[in-house]
């Protein structure tokens, strides 16, 4: 049986994440800006709903901007777009997304990683 509280603090540990819903559909689109609801929502973790709500809300903010190419929308973020959050006060997302958005195969084959 495992222990619900492995660290001793009184929580479960996997009630929480670092990034919110927000945060993970950027990180999605970022990665894949051809990428559909229905993907972004399973990698995300996220109902469709939920996710159709969120890419509003980061377009509606300028984070993001939708085209259509056919019958696929593709995604653009802007990258000089600021945090929200007060202590990040002045910071861009392009750098952080640049962290989060890069795939495990990709940081193997980077060859300024030596």
């Amino acid at each position: 049986m495992s222990d619900p509280d492995p660290d001793g603090i009184g929580r479960d540990r996997g009630a929480w994440t670092l990034l919110t819903g927000h945060g993970h559909v950027l990180v999605e689109i970022a990665r894949d800006p051809r990428a559909r609801v229905r993907d972004i929502s399973q990698a995300a973790g996220l109902t469709e709903r939920t996710v159709q709500a969120i890419v509003a809300d980061l377009e509606a903010e300028g984070y993001i901007t939708r085209a259509r190419a056919g019958r696929r929308v593709v995604y653009t973020v802007n990258r000089e777009s600021v945090f929200r959050h007060s202590a990040q006060d002045g910071l861009r997302i392009g750098p952080f997304l640049d962290l989060l958005a890069t795939t495990d195969t990709e940081a193997a084959l980077d060859p300024d990683d030596d």
